[in-house]
């Protein structure tokens, strides 16, 4: 059941709202904003508690606690996320798109979503081993594969 096409985002139960995160990673790296120009640039530096072998949070339930920063996406807040990637789910249905072809719900695993690209697993470095953030600007988290 496409529980996705049939319902709101607001209307989602939470299991249902949880699910739609693909656990690509995206949301977990730094991004920088250039002060003059605001344009958005994602770096391959992750978030200390993201396992990088295999892209997703490895504190999920706990990773306020621990990353005070991070940012739980909700029906509220989602609208103001500009930051997220085109290819989030939630950031693609609030814009009135459908899940891609490779989203785990569609294919009922992550395989499909990691032979697309659209995964951070073995892509990024842990933000306590970067010096110069500058350098670890990449491109790679803007795509949007279908």
């Amino acid at each position: 059941m496409a529980f996705w096409e049939d319902k709101t985002l607001a209307q989602m139960t939470t299991e249902e709202w949880e699910s739609l995160c693909d656990g690509c990673g995206k949301c977990c790296l730094n991004k920088l904003i250039d002060d003059e120009t605001e344009e958005l640039y994602y770096t391959n530096a992750a978030c200390q508690l993201l396992d990088h072998k295999a892209g997703h949070c490895q504190n999920y339930k706990h990773r306020f606690k621990f990353v005070p920063s991070c940012t739980k996406v909700t029906v509220e807040n989602i609208e103001s996320l500009t930051w997220l990637p085109d290819s989030c789910a939630y950031r693609r249905l609030f814009m009135g798109r459908d899940l891609p072809s490779w989203h785990p719900l569609r294919t009922g695993s992550k395989e499909a979503m990691i032979l697309a690209g659209m995964s951070v697993a073995g892509k990024v470095t842990c933000e306590t081993r970067v010096r110069d953030i500058e350098d670890h600007i990449v491109l790679w988290p803007m795509k949007d594969a279908q």
